[in-house]
């Protein structure tokens, strides 16, 4: 499923370069390393920005702790009866354990090795599979096309080609709005980060920005990571207000104007059905299901709204 992801992405670019006269292989080629820049570049931006968050987190710690002892603690077991104070030390060591690794960290990873080492293959292999899958369909992309529409049966042929050409254009639609809106908050989200001067304005607003494809996570993920880099940046509540301010407005941009502006009503999706599309494919695919859920959920809206016409137009509605 994500190499057929990934292929339906990759065809148009693939199909430009050889009306530029390249051959089918290069173009090809230059595609899979362009998709493999991109998400090396987004791992080289986010894995040392967690690592600098979680290390300046372990240091900042301690005063933490002891402010919530002293100042919000007592207040606690007098409201609730109860002792809630926190342990520096093994705070730490849980932390420690998590971040770095140690001895116990290291037993535990072994033993879950052992229990699903299968498991672990299947990953492995699938991970190796994916981008050989992906280079295969490129390569016969039409070819796969032309004989998928050869197997159907005459009679369904027309409709068929009808309602995959319908799904086609909405998920290209959707897929070039959803990159435009990603990019425009991406520079958004650097440049409010950036005035209000936190030191991490631009990885944490590209990691927001191109993590918006994935509702409700990829903007969650953004605001943790801003207020955490508020946290230990600023001193007060001024780093607090500022990340309130700049995601509020980057919120209310996205929502009223961006999405309904670039992307229209074309996916045609109401809010609680996101919801449930997002549930209900994480459950079932894990991950990747989360971010198959709206295109998938988009195309199945398409053969709904066939079946719901032609349930309008039957007999068994109309007569009374």
């Amino acid at each position: 499923m994500l190499a057929l992801a990934l292929a339906y992405i990759l065809a148009p670019g693939v199909d430009l370069l050889v009306r530029l006269h390249l051959p089918r292989w290069l173009a090809v080629f230059l595609m899979v390393f362009l998709l493999f820049a991109v998400i090396s570049g987004f791992m080289l931006i986010i894995i040392p920005l967690l690592r600098r968050e979680l290390n300046l987190v372990l240091e900042q710690l301690p005063l933490w702790v002891q402010q919530y002892n002293t100042q919000l603690a007592p207040n606690i077991d007098e409201w609730l009866g109860v002792d809630s104070k926190l342990d520096i030390s093994r705070i730490r060591l849980l932390l420690q354990d998590a971040v770095t690794g140690t001895d116990s960290l290291v037993t535990t990873a072994v033993n879950y090795l052992k229990a699903s080492g299968s498991t672990l293959v299947f990953y492995i292999a699938s991970g190796l599979l994916t981008p050989v899958v992906l280079v295969y369909l490129l390569f016969d992309w039409h070819t796969f096309l032309n004989r998928f529409s050869e197997i159907i049966p005459r009679r369904f042929l027309n409709a068929t080609l009808d309602i995959g050409n319908e799904i086609d254009k909405l998920l290209s639609s959707f897929l070039r709005g959803q990159i435009l809106v990603m990019l425009i908050l991406a520079v958004y989200y650097s440049i409010g980060l950036s005035i209000a001067g936190f030191d991490s304005a631009i990885p944490i607003g590209v990691i927001t920005g191109l993590l918006v494809f994935i509702p409700y996570l990829g903007f969650g993920l953004g605001l943790l990571l801003a207020i955490l880099s508020a946290l230990l940046q600023f001193e007060g509540y001024y780093g607090l207000i500022a990340v309130a301010i700049v995601f509020g407005i980057g919120q209310v941009f996205e929502s009223l104007y961006l999405t309904p502006k670039i992307m229209g009503d074309r996916i045609g999706l109401h809010p609680l059905v996101i919801i449930f599309a997002l549930f209900v494919f994480g459950e079932i695919f894990g991950f990747f299901g989360v971010l198959l859920a709206l295109p998938i959920s988009a195309a199945l809206s398409v053969l709904i709204r066939r079946v719901y016409g032609q349930y309008l137009n039957s007999t068994f509605y109309t007569n009374e």
